[in-house]
């Protein structure tokens, strides 16, 4: 009796696991699923939990044991997306930044919105002049602890929260020069909507970079955002595409395509090469699906897309959700009464500190105001879980940056001027190698964009990640369709393509000739096969070549069958 209540119980536990998903203020809702539930289960229970109704823009983020980020795919089984064996952890994060966020109908779904900004901001996703990252942080400073009050708040407390991993004492007084006299009496709620206001303006707003590389070896960093395609590299952008400029999102093996027509119907090719097939294809799917989201007024219109040209090879891919004209129309006929907000801007984090953390590792020693050395790598262990994928460095618009020094880059010189919010640990593939990075220059003056390596909280394996290597020689502007391979690289590719294009051709001709048996030799009478009996044509066939070559064949046979015999 005891046996069977074991084994009847061992098989009850077969059907279920347990899933933890961290919210986006580091808390975490963990809920027991059966093996057969799909990702949008986990989804509709987070979402109860939160009592969020705007929830298109946000998804479910997780890391593989290789370290490969990946969206749940909310139509598919949750245990045939994963890797590993249960219990799982996952991440709640914004999938698709609000084109417009301080637009957005609840406040809940602002508050959100807010918390993964002001983590994209720690983490150097958000690039922005010195002066634009002092007003992000008395924003946030002002929704946190409200209004000034000296008796609370002596003199230097800004140097005692934690808004991006290194920062000057410049930086520090004018967050606190700001939050005293510009925003006294603002509340949480209006602190929150202008930091969203003034972080929709800046240019990398919802940028979620990817680390790729050229031709050249040389990183670049591709990132989708709401109005379009971007590619930062050589320490400025390079590319911007608006998303009905893109016509095309390919890959194959670790290249990536991305086929456009810009200024005056001119056709580009942008090629790059990303670390591993499975970045390349999880890199492809979110660029399909932003394209999606973003270009389209209606889910109706979405289509099929494939990975290839190349007949059956590559992956096909839908994006199935709802886009973003629909989200805002449906978002326009909530009517309920505001959920209660449960701020927990005091609440300790794991990976994107609350300004109430404790004391900051100044990135500026008191008796040097001027430019100091820091080292690149230092403080990383103490981070962890970042939403997103490559930390941005940004830096201000004046005449300080941030300057690698050797060819390596073993330290930085940071000076007063500076903005630097990278230093911390991101989702994988990156590289562990501190050598490996990259400087991208932005637009708007200086920036830098650093790979960084490390350990996320919401993987479900600890591995080291790979580091990106290309896979040959590619320019990053083609103007035309054909490759720039190596010579073996060349060959091999071609020798796979006509492999292909001759497997294909014999299916066909199997397939035409099944069709041609069926057509004459059965007795099959249905509708379609009576009317292609009945035309001229394949009357004309059947009589003058296709019975002729049946006799043959036959005669053949038996001539084959003749000699077989007798010896």
């Amino acid at each position: 009796m005891l046996s069977r209540l074991m084994s009847g119980s061992d098989r009850t536990l077969d059907r279920e696991f347990n899933c933890t998903v961290r919210l986006l203020d580091d808390s975490e809702y963990s809920c027991t699923v059966q093996r057969d539930a799909k990702g949008q289960w986990v989804f509709e229970q987070v979402c109860h939990h939160l009592n969020l109704l705007e929830k298109d823009y946000f998804g479910i983020r997780f890391v593989d044991p290789d370290k490969q980020r990946h969206w749940l795919d909310f139509s598919k089984p949750i245990t045939k997306q994963m890797r590993s064996q249960p219990p799982y952890t996952m991440c709640l994060r914004v999938k698709f930044y609000p084109p417009d966020p301080a637009a957005l109908k609840e406040e809940i779904t602002r508050y959100l919105v807010f918390l993964q900004i002001k983590r994209d901001l720690y983490h150097g996703r958000l690039l922005c002049k010195s002066s634009d990252a002092a007003t992000l942080a008395a924003f946030i400073l002002q929704a946190e602890i409200g209004d000034y009050d000296p008796g609370k708040h002596p003199e230097g407390y800004s140097s005692k929260f934690q808004f991006f991993p290194k920062h000057s004492e410049r930086l520090e007084r004018r967050i606190a020069e700001i939050h005293k006299s510009e925003l006294t009496g603002q509340s949480p709620e209006i602190s929150e909507m202008n930091f969203l206001r003034k972080a929709q303006s800046l240019e990398t707003y919802g940028v979620d970079p990817h680390p790729c590389k050229d031709v050249s070896g040389n990183a670049a960093f591709l990132a989708f955002t709401p109005f379009g395609f971007v590619v930062l590299q050589g320490n400025r952008r390079i590319h911007f595409l608006k998303w009905n400029e893109v016509t095309k999102l390919k890959f194959e093996g670790k290249t990536f395509h991305i086929y456009a027509t810009h200024q005056e119907d001119q056709k580009i090719i942008l090629t790059y090469f990303a670390p591993t097939p499975e970045a390349c294809k999880h890199l492809w799917k979110c660029g399909v699906e932003n394209q999606a989201f973003y270009q389209f007024e209606k889910s109706s219109q979405v289509r099929t897309v494939s990975s290839s040209n190349l007949f059956f090879k590559g992956s096909r891919f839908r994006y199935s959700g709802k886009v973003a004209k629909e989200v805002m129309e449906q978002s326009a006929k909530i009517r309920r009464e505001p959920p209660e907000i449960h701020r927990a801007g005091m609440v300790p984090s794991r990976s994107c500190p609350s300004i109430t953390h404790g004391p900051r590792q100044s990135s500026v020693p008191r008796t040097r105001r001027r430019a100091v050395h820091i080292s690149i790598m230092e403080g990383l262990e103490s981070l962890r879980d970042s939403g997103h994928s490559t930390p941005v460095r940004s830096v201000s618009n004046g005449n300080s940056f941030l300057r690698s020094h050797g060819a390596e880059g073993g330290t930085a010189e940071f000076s007063e001027d500076s903005y630097s919010p990278s230093d911390s640990v991101l989702p994988t593939p990156v590289s562990n190698d501190p050598s490996d990075q990259a400087q991208v220059r932005h637009t708007n003056g200086p920036r830098r964009i650093q790979e960084e390596g490390g350990t996320e909280q919401c993987t479900q394996n600890q591995a080291r990640p790979q580091a990106v290597k290309p896979k040959g020689k590619r320019s990053h502007l083609e103007k035309t369709l054909p490759s720039q391979h190596g010579p073996e690289e060349g060959v091999n590719v071609v020798i796979c393509s006509l492999a292909r294009l001759f497997l294909v051709t014999l299916a066909l001709l199997f397939a035409l000739l099944l069709l041609l048996i069926v057509l004459t030799e059965s007795e099959l009478d249905l509708a379609f096969l009576r009317d292609i009996r009945r035309t001229p044509e394949f009357q004309q066939f059947h009589y003058e070549y296709f019975c002729p070559l049946r006799r043959w064949l036959a005669c053949k046979l038996r001539w084959m069958g003749g000699n077989l015999i007798n010896k």
